[in-house]
């Protein structure tokens, strides 16, 4: 079971990491002005909107409006908060994981009820919308599973040794 969590974890954190970096770069453009952002970004929000056909980006219904600000107030900091929790192994990542997957199933499900039920979205929007679903069920469930171990995924590993009694 240690071995899976390690597995997961490590897959978690590049999920986290996306969403750390995508949330402030990208989603942001759809709530700030885009004279807030380079030109570079805007280019690159523009190429993602119309290779996926995202209308959501485009057509900014109030609705997804204030799930990207919950995107950037909660689950963007929650990401962060992820992100240290699996590299220093912190004990309570497990709540902030269970917390995160939880707000990314509750913000996804309304964008795909909103995707299926318009019959607007590409196939290719709605495989990219599945994938941010399985991550949150991810999250969620590992927040379910206890910590294996303290043994942190990257950073100092315990001394050879260390682990075992002295015999007399």
């Amino acid at each position: 079971m240690g071995s899976l969590c390690k597995v997961v974890d490590t897959l978690l954190l590049g999920a986290f990491l996306a969403a750390f970096l995508m949330a402030p770069l990208i989603c942001a453009q759809t709530v700030l002005p885009e004279t807030s952002f380079p030109e570079a970004l805007i280019h690159l929000k523009q190429c993602y909107s119309d290779d996926f056909q995202d209308y959501l980006m485009a057509d900014k219904p109030h609705f997804f409006v204030a799930l990207v600000w919950l995107e950037l107030t909660f689950q963007w900091p929650l990401a962060l908060l992820n992100i240290y929790g699996i590299l220093a192994s912190k004990s309570w990542f497990n709540n902030t994981c269970l917390i995160y997957g939880a707000s990314v199933i509750t913000s996804v499900s309304a964008v795909l009820g909103e995707l299926i039920g318009s019959h607007k979205a590409s196939e290719k929007l709605l495989q990219l919308y599945w994938v941010f679903m399985g991550a949150g069920v991810v999250a969620m469930l590992r927040g379910l599973v206890p910590q294996s171990s303290k043994t942190p995924i990257i950073g100092k590993r315990p001394a050879a040794g260390m682990g075992r009694k002295k015999r007399a």
